[in-house]
């Protein structure tokens, strides 16, 4: 792939622009938690709603009658599926919001059996930020290492390893070190950039908002603190310019009959007026005429922007068709090679027929071959398989009717992922991830 045509002082600045912007607007940050059964992530999760004061009184009377013994069960503020109760674990994947005055989060809360591996997926997905519990009196246990695998997987740009239960070891030092040193050298065999681990106690509060007086000797910040002041903007690619168009604009008004735009949100890169751009399948090449935003024209856009643009020349373009660089363009292939999670009851094999969804275009697909399974406690690759089963996660490869415009997903989480979906039920049954092809 030919390098980027577009000056390296122009991505910095857009950085710095996306920054500004996102502090403006109050970035959102997705975040996707992930632990074993009891490690406390719903407990968690109800102290980070409650002490930033995203849960109504009565809400909280309401668990305070429902709780027993010497604390509010906070865990009760997520648990909300009868099925759950019941159980006593969380099994569905669950999306919380809540703000503060610097930023505002969406946080998926995602179930720790392994029979739940493609809820996880889910959440983690689009995540910017995993937070993986771990019971500081366990220390790292199997489930522990396969959420950190799962997260570097999907290519989840920050980790955070929450040690909780520091109350019940007696908030030793020791047992915490110990916690995160054998984490971190489990995270070397992954591809995860960036690691922080923070002592915390869930029940009580210590370190997931404020900083805890019974650990005078961690000084890092508190949980909130970290996820309020983490630097995301950067995580974005500013580089590969690509546009899905989603819809194309044509008002039926008198005031607008000679305007054609094409909506949709920036997958990477930054598009500006004036910007020479090629259009995918058909190749052809022309200008940007103009960009326009929610409030009015833009002088540039980038990831995630919602916005609609104008090209100089009147080309045929549609919905699922891709504005790139000429020079910077991605693979157009109908081969595609990927590790893909199986999410239904009914087996992955070679020759089914599946429906395909690649950023705003529809396929249809045929599975070529079934290479690997991927055991993912062990990180073994078991290569005698024939099919996937419900939750395996393995390489597949397969064969679509038209062509699509795909990344790599290390280098574009946008454009190098994909849904199957089961076309007799309209199911999504898989999520895949591209990886590069062997030759």
């Amino acid at each position: 792939m030919a390098s980027p045509e577009t000056p390296v002082d122009v991505h910095s600045a857009a950085a710095e622009q996306a920054h500004d912007l996102a502090v403006a607007r109050k970035d959102i940050l997705r975040i996707a938690t992930a632990g074993s059964v009891d490690d406390g992530k719903s407990t968690l999760i109800g102290r980070l709603l409650y002490d930033s004061k995203a849960v109504f009184e009565d809400q909280y009377a309401a668990i305070e009658r429902a709780s027993h013994g010497d604390y509010v069960d906070l865990a009760l503020l997520t648990d909300g599926l009868r099925a759950e109760r019941e159980q006593g674990i969380t099994i569905d994947v669950a999306y919380r919001y809540f703000s503060t005055p610097r930023r505002t989060f969406i946080l998926a809360d995602t179930p720790g059996h392994v029979q739940y591996t493609r809820n996880m997926v889910t959440g983690a997905s689009t995540a910017d930020l995993a937070i993986v519990l771990v019971d500081a009196r366990k220390g790292m246990v199997e489930q522990s290492r396969r959420h950190a695998f799962l997260a570097s997987l999907l290519r989840v740009p920050h980790l955070v390893v929450a040690v909780n239960k520091m109350d019940l070891v007696d908030w030793s030092e020791d047992v915490f070190e110990g916690i995160g040193d054998e984490f971190t050298a489990f995270a070397t065999k992954l591809e995860v950039s960036d690691v922080t681990v923070v002592p915390i106690s869930a029940l009580l509060g210590d370190n997931v908002v404020t900083r805890s007086a019974n650990m005078p000797w961690y000084q890092g910040a508190s949980l909130l603190h970290h996820l309020e002041h983490l630097h995301v903007a950067s995580d974005r690619n500013l580089v590969d310019t690509r546009f899905p168009v989603q819809y194309v604009i044509r008002p039926q008004s008198d005031a607008f009959h000679d305007y054609r735009g094409y909506a949709g949100r920036v997958a990477g890169g930054v598009l500006r007026p004036g910007d020479e751009v090629q259009v995918l399948p058909s190749g052809l090449t022309t200008t940007i005429a103009a960009i326009d935003g929610p409030d009015g024209p833009l002088d540039a856009a980038f990831p995630p922007m919602s916005v609609t643009v104008r090209l100089t020349d009147d080309l045929d373009v549609s919905r699922g068709d891709m504005i790139c660089r000429p020079a910077n363009a991605p693979q157009v292939t109908q081969d595609l090679d990927a590790i893909v999670c199986w999410m239904t009851d009914q087996p992955l094999q070679p020759r089914q027929r599946l429906g395909v969804k690649h950023t705003t275009r529809s396929v249809r697909a045929v599975v070529k071959d079934v290479q690997y399974r991927l055991d993912v406690n062990s990180l073994h690759r078991e290569r005698d398989v024939s099919h996937l089963g419900l939750n395996d996660i393995g390489r597949v490869t397969l064969r679509t009717t038209q062509p699509l415009f795909i990344d790599d997903y290390h280098r574009s989480r946008e454009t190098g992922r994909f849904i199957l979906i089961d076309e007799s039920t309209n199911a999504t049954v898989g999520a895949g991830m591209l990886t590069p092809p062997r030759h």
